[in-house]
């Protein structure tokens, strides 16, 4: 797996979560904006998926492949979920449920980094 990927997909939610907890303050329901962001969230993991998946292929590492792939086809299918469930709502709910779908992607991210690096939890 690739540390510049990791970093760019970590920034990436930290700014989707910055301008997602913004309009929140500002009492304002999901916008396209947000969407747009999510988008480009959900482009960066999928590229990480195909990435990861063909470095737990290739590795010498002794890592849990199964468990490995199982997240990063979570940290793909997140973001799909959290647009979903935040388009059904739209209120103040539906950015909350985005910035609940931003900080999960980062919170599988810190873990798939740990199970690349074989750091047991």
């Amino acid at each position: 797996m690739t540390p510049w990927l990791y970093g760019v997909i970590l920034a990436m939610a930290g700014v989707a979560a910055a301008l997602l907890v913004l309009d929140l303050v500002r009492d304002r329901a999901a916008q396209d904006s947000h969407y747009l962001a999510l988008g480009a969230l959900e482009v960066a993991v999928l590229a990480q998926l195909v990435i990861g998946a063909v470095a737990v292929g290739r590795t010498e590492r002794e890592i849990e492949g199964a468990v490995f792939v199982s997240y990063l086809v979570t940290v793909v299918l997140v973001p799909v979920v959290g647009a979903f469930f935040s388009l059904a709502e739209r209120s103040r709910v539906g950015t909350t449920i985005l910035l609940l779908a931003v900080a999960t992607v980062a919170g599988l991210e810190v873990r798939l980094w740990d199970i690349w690096g074989g750091t047991r939890a």
